[in-house]
């Protein structure tokens, strides 16, 4: 197991809904992604963004492209138009969640294709 940013196995996006957050991350390959859907859990995003007071996380699969989106309910502190957040529409949520390391098989860290 090497330790790495979540970022070596995947690339993100995020956006808002209102009081939510989406967060998407997609692997790079399958392997990761397979890796992903194992290890990557409502749970542990819920864990990592906790300091929001996000009220749930739920997770979906989207497996044609190899994702898994990430919502964070009511992260958003109110949302766009009435959060006093620096990010209120949760934009830069995936590079957040990219950022954080995580224990990875050295064999999925060296290859991107």
């Amino acid at each position: 197991m090497t330790r790495v940013p979540l970022s070596t196995l995947a690339h993100g996006r995020s956006g808002d809904k209102g009081n939510h957050a989406n967060v998407a991350v997609i692997a790079y390959t399958d392997a990761g992604y397979a890796w992903l859907r194992e290890h990557l859990t409502a749970a542990w995003v819920a864990a990592y963004f906790a300091p929001l007071g996000a009220s749930r996380v739920k997770r979906f699969e989207a497996v044609n492209v190899r994702g898994l989106n990430f919502v964070l309910y009511d992260a958003l502190a109110g949302g766009a138009s009435t959060s006093l957040r620096t990010d209120t529409q949760g934009k830069t949520f995936a590079l957040a969640l990219l950022r954080a390391e995580v224990d990875a098989p050295a064999e999925l860290c060296a290859r991107r294709a």
